[in-house]
């Protein structure tokens, strides 16, 4: 049995995964904001839980809001900053008595749906969570691909390619730079293309889909922001298939008008790239953690 681990800023999910892709066995928490030595806690309070509820030990697979960093070993880019400077890997296996792998929440994302989800059997795969943030991963030939720099697919921090008047040169973004993609497709900034902040990104999309033209036209400028932004990862890595999750995600007119639009700064004469709805949807990132141990 594999267990996955995802660690959000306000819930912490944990479920004990079989063989054959079954979930066998789910605990969700509150996540204690604020305090690593309780998070630590809570974490082998989950794995415990899983473990009585299957009968089973099982390999523990983390997915966290940041990343290893490989100067330090410790935890880097997380917005649940207090796992920052933390060496959560570490401690939370010397407390669970076996190893423990961890991987950005994201990339978790990308392995899950590469593995046995919407991208199964492609070669290469870019996942892209658009919801409250923008973060991506990069899975080749089934093998979660970290870099140099355990930042591969960290899409949202590179400006947004190929901007026009109005987007330049861009909102700040909480990482101190401007104009930075997630700046644009997060779901503030579906918020900032219709221009007010009171309603959803998905009453936004609602709106549009019953006729309102204010809402439509935000939906066309979030899409063309979105084909930019996956054309100069197309022309980077050449992925055979795009997974779109988060909130973000269900939107239905991306899957159409993106592919459409992307045409146009995509360096070749045909796209054969798919882009694809996640089919895990809410429970891909924390599977995507149980499959950090293969088979």
């Amino acid at each position: 049995m594999r267990i996955g681990i995802d660690v959000g800023g306000t819930k912490i999910e944990a479920i004990g995964l079989a063989s054959d892709g079954t979930i066998r066995a789910r605990r969700r928490v509150d996540a204690p904001r604020g305090d690593y030595e309780r998070t630590v806690k809570t974490l082998v309070d989950l794995v415990e839980a899983i473990e009585l509820d299957t009968g089973e030990r099982g390999s523990v697979g983390l997915g966290i809001p940041g990343t290893i960093s490989p100067a330090t070993g410790w935890i880097k880019n997380a917005n649940s900053t207090w796992l920052n400077g933390q060496p959560l890997d570490r401690d939370l296996s010397r407390a669970l008595n076996r190893p423990v792998r961890l991987a950005n929440d994201a990339n978790c994302f990308a392995l899950s749906e590469a593995t046995d989800g919407a991208a199964a059997g492609a070669g290469v795969v870019f996942g892209v969570i658009i919801g409250t943030g923008c973060g991506g991963g990069v899975v080749v030939h089934g093998r979660l691909l970290t870099g140099a720099n355990a930042v591969a697919g960290e899409w949202g921090h590179n400006g947004l390619p190929w901007p026009d008047e109005s987007e330049w040169p861009g909102p700040p973004c909480y990482c101190g730079r401007q104009g930075c993609i997630e700046t644009f497709l997060s779901g503030r900034g579906m918020q900032a293309a219709y221009g007010d902040s009171s309603l959803t990104a998905r009453e936004i999309a609602e709106s549009a889909a019953k006729g309102d033209a204010r809402a439509a036209a935000a939906i066309e400028r979030y899409a063309t922001r979105l084909a930019k932004g996956l054309a100069s990862v197309i022309n980077v890595l050449d992925p055979d298939v795009i997974v779109l999750g988060g909130g973000l995600s269900n939107i239905d007119a991306l899957y159409e008008r993106v592919p459409q639009l992307w045409r146009d700064w995509v360096f070749s004469d045909r796209v054969d790239t798919r882009l694809v709805r996640a089919r895990h949807g809410d429970s891909s990132g924390v599977r995507g953690a149980a499959w950090l141990w293969p088979g």
